[in-house]
């Protein structure tokens, strides 16, 4: 039996702002962009975790040299959490290791437990985690039943605010650097409230410099591409330059242009 003949990949360069759902984990949302286009090389900006929804920027050939710069900037993430237990994970996709009532919460004893989570802070991250010890994952070990110590590491909360209070619900808003776990801050929010927490739902709002983005989930691309074509597709490409929005402009004449080229200082 002939095997299908395989599709030729395409060199094709920009970004793609993808609204990743809940369910699969960013490298399978990842690889499904890339088949949708057809492209030789893809790559994302930092993973959400597969319960998380929302931005995962998704560079396409020469914009994955500028991922690197992506992944280490400023995101925003909307999280509910739910006090009164907590799990291995961190996060509702977990087991439930201890459950203890909730105490009686009014705004101020929360934000007393949050104003030590702000700022620059050292954070332990989840055992259930991409961070590798020994050149392998935390989850694997994790999975395989092995005893974790997941480091600890200074990573910058920089808005720390709670939405509403309902409950044993809370639905809060973070700014964060780099490296940050939202997992990690509501675990550490519910110890210092004394009954535990995890998260429950988690999306991502932005990634700088793409602050408003005009988001496109998986099923929107599937539309397009059966509708439109790969023309269609490419029309919802940003261009490398809008992932460099940030950075300073130099224009330079034809002749300094070679230089650069060419590695010389300007």
């Amino acid at each position: 039996m002939r095997r299908p003949p395989r599709r030729k990949l395409r060199p094709l360069d920009g970004i793609l702002l993808l609204d990743k759902p809940s369910g699969p984990s960013s490298n399978q949302a990842l690889q499904r962009v890339k088949q949708l286009y057809r492209a030789a090389k893809a790559g994302h900006t930092g993973s959400l975790d597969p319960l998380a929804t929302g931005l995962l920027p998704v560079c396409l050939g020469e914009a994955t040299k500028i991922a690197g710069h992506l992944l280490g900037s400023r995101k925003a993430y909307r999280t509910v959490a739910v006090l009164g237990a907590t799990t291995d994970t961190d996060d509702a996709d977990g087991q439930v290791l201890l459950e203890r009532p909730v105490p009686a919460l009014g705004e101020s004893l929360i934000e007393a437990a949050l104003a030590p989570l702000r700022g620059r802070i050292a954070q332990r991250a989840p055992i259930y985690s991409a961070l590798k010890s020994g050149g392998e994952p935390l989850y694997a070990r994790a999975r395989r039943g092995e005893a974790i110590e997941a480091p600890v590491r200074e990573v910058e909360v920089h808005r720390l605010e709670l939405l509403r209070l309902d409950g044993a619900r809370l639905e809060l808003e973070i700014e964060c650097g780099s490296g940050t776990y939202v997992r990690s801050l509501i675990r550490d929010l519910g110890e210092a409230l004394g009954c535990g927490a995890h998260v429950a739902q988690l999306r991502r709002l932005w990634v700088e410099p793409f602050h408003e983005p005009r988001m496109h989930t998986l099923d929107e691309l599937e539309q397009v591409a059966a509708s439109g074509g790969e023309e269609a597709l490419d029309r919802l490409l940003l261009p490398l330059e809008a992932g460099l929005a940030g950075f300073p402009r130099v224009r330079l004449d034809a002749s300094e242009a070679a230089r650069l080229r060419h590695g010389q200082r300007l």
